[in-house]
């Protein structure tokens, strides 16, 4: 007998070690700098976001977080990153409206599915959609834009890619106005911009944060936001329902996704941080000027606002017959 118990204690530690060792590690998280995948371009909304608030929540965690700027295909490259990575904490990825909610109904061949490859972190917050023109577009106002774009069908306008939410204001603008617009996606909002500050692009709805500045010192022109309320930073310039369409209003929001099945404790560790990181005065200060609107959240309440967006875009997608290659 005493043998027998013996043995059955050995076999219970020995099941326990892997438990144990998960656990441990867990704990110890991070033990090495944390990969922060941005899906976009250098220079946009994202990227500003990511660099503002990373700096913060390594500070937290002990470890720095390094940008990593992965742009291309609506933002589904770099989150597929994020969804194949190991699920230790040590990669996470700027997720979006766009990327874990609209693009899956989007596109035809998605590498990841955001209902089951990812865990939801913390909302990082939303952003503000403008409608900008360059010194090309002779308009001052939605309705003089409007009129312009029945008068050139076609028109060309940009966006930081296809299928971001940027893509879907525009999408969505045309259905409500009648217009015949061409999109042309870029590979993010600085690539964009530049065109814009150029010359070569007359049109782009963006979000408001990357063209704010250009717009603040008169090289781009915002018509209007896409919100339901006006832009703290721009509060002379309409929302596109104030200035004639009733009930539009598209806003995107962002968020911190990790791959499936990550410890509670390494989720715990890095929404904590991310909170913290939210609520610094001179975190909310540099996003709010910046036309940003910082907000955190709970891992579950990401992981219910992701599922009902999932199902909201699925049914907006389909009725507007779109699909992306």
């Amino acid at each position: 007998m005493p043998c027998l118990i013996s043995r059955r204690a050995f076999a219970a530690s020995l099941a326990a070690t892997p438990i144990a060792g998960r656990a441990a590690r867990a704990q110890a998280f991070p033990t090495r700098p944390i990969q922060f995948v941005v899906p976009y371009a250098a220079g946009g909304t994202t990227d500003l976001v990511a660099r503002v608030v990373g700096d913060k929540v390594g500070a937290r965690l002990g470890q720095s977080l390094v940008i990593e700027n992965r742009g291309g295909a609506g933002g589904n490259i770099g989150m597929d990153i994020v969804a194949k990575a190991a699920p230790d904490g040590h990669t996470i990825g700027f997720g979006a409206i766009s990327t874990n909610a609209l693009n899956p109904h989007l596109y035809r061949n998605m590498r990841f599915d955001p209902r089951k490859d990812f865990t939801a972190i913390s909302l990082l917050g939303t952003s503000t959609i403008v409608l900008t023109v360059g010194p090309r577009i002779p308009v001052r106002t939605v309705a003089e834009f409007i009129a312009y774009a029945k008068a050139n069908p076609g028109l060309t306008y940009g966006t930081a890619g296809n299928g971001t939410s940027m893509h879907l204001a525009a999408v969505q603008f045309a259905q409500m106005t009648g217009t015949t617009l061409t999109h042309v996606p870029y590979r993010g909002s600085a690539p964009a911009i530049a065109d814009m500050l150029g010359g070569q692009l007359g049109v782009m709805f963006d979000n408001l944060p990357a063209s704010l500045p250009h717009i603040a010192d008169g090289k781009l022109t915002a018509l209007a936001v896409a919100g339901s309320t006006r832009a703290p930073s721009l509060p002379a310039v309409p929302t596109i329902a104030e200035a004639g369409l009733a009930g539009y209003a598209v806003e995107p929001w962002f968020a911190v996704y990790g791959p499936a099945g990550l410890p509670t404790p390494v989720v715990a560790a890095l929404n904590s941080a991310f909170v913290a990181a939210l609520s610094e005065a001179e975190v909310k200060t540099k996003l709010s000027q910046a036309g940003f609107n910082p907000r955190a959240s709970s891992a579950a309440e990401l992981e219910a606002l992701t599922r009902a967006e999932y199902e909201r875009f699925g049914k907006l997608v389909r009725e507007a017959g779109l699909v992306l290659e």
